[in-house]
């Protein structure tokens, strides 16, 4: 692993208007662009050929992403914007971030969309919007390794600006250091990652939640129902690892009330989170 160097260049001076990103070395280019922006914006250089993140919120307050390619970026994106206005498009975002290249071309932008798609939907982070995509590109071997290093170069670069939809789950490794969340029924392995604390598939829930749950960890509550509708729980047992972003959030839906995950994850001596 290599240090990188990343230009992150606030275009009308401010962190919530046109922003682009650009990495040492690379002749591709990110850039960000708000909704309300794209109809005005003549900007050149999203006029290119590349691929394209619609990040946007679903009526449950999941996020949601569409990812899609054009030889016009910024045509394709007023093109949404015109289909939203006649119902063609049901889903409505709010950002896109565009990636464009000296060198793309259809071909290459097909296999960028394609693969980009895989890796969301792989990483389960974000529901993926996107229905098809062309998945017969017939590519040499050259271009592929390059598109590949393109795509490596994407992944840093959302993430950079704050999306972690190419981000995969975090996996145990040969030191990690369980923790555990017993009681109420429920039995839980976790661990600390990067953005809170990981969840293990096969961790399992309480049986019921307390009456004081729904009002006093709303949020919560909230969440232990989401991932129970959307099949991350099933009939009490975690489908597969998931990621929150504080051990009380974690602890709070498997034990089914209002929890301090400081104290509530432990070790396998007994040792609380907070002493650890």
């Amino acid at each position: 692993m290599y240090g990188k160097t990343i230009e992150l260049f606030l275009v009308n001076g401010t962190a919530d208007s046109l922003i682009t990103a650009e990495l040492s070395n690379w002749n591709g280019k990110a850039i960000k662009i708000p909704r309300t922006e794209v109809q005005n914006c003549e900007r050149d250089d999203i006029r290119g050929a590349g691929v394209y993140f619609l990040f946007c919120k679903k009526e449950d307050g999941d996020d949601a992403v569409y990812i899609g390619e054009a030889e016009s970026v910024l045509d394709r994106l007023k093109q949404h914007l015109r289909d939203y206005q006649t119902d063609k498009e049901e889903y409505y975002w709010n950002t896109a971030v565009v990636f464009v290249g000296r060198d793309l071309n259809k071909a290459l932008i097909r296999y960028l969309e394609d693969r980009l798609v895989k890796m969301a939907r792989e990483c389960d982070r974000y529901k993926v919007l996107t229905k098809n995509t062309y998945s017969k590109t017939v590519m040499k071997e050259s271009q592929i390794a390059t598109m590949e290093e393109f795509i490596e170069n994407i992944r840093i670069l959302i993430a950079t600006l704050g999306y972690n939809v190419l981000t995969a789950i975090p996996k145990a490794a040969d030191d990690t250091k369980y923790l555990y969340c017993k009681g109420s029924g429920a039995h839980a392995t976790g661990f600390i990652s990067v953005n809170g604390i990981t969840v293990l598939k096969g961790s399992l829930i309480s049986e019921s939640t307390t009456p004081s749950f729904e009002t006093r960890g709303k949020s919560y509550f909230k969440l232990r129902k989401k991932l129970e509708k959307d099949g991350t729980i099933q009939n009490r047992v975690f489908q597969k690892d998931y990621e929150f972003n504080a051990p009380s959030a974690a602890s709070a839906v498997v034990m089914g009330r209002t929890s301090n995950g400081n104290v509530d994850w432990k070790d396998e001596n007994g040792v609380r989170l907070k002493e650890l």
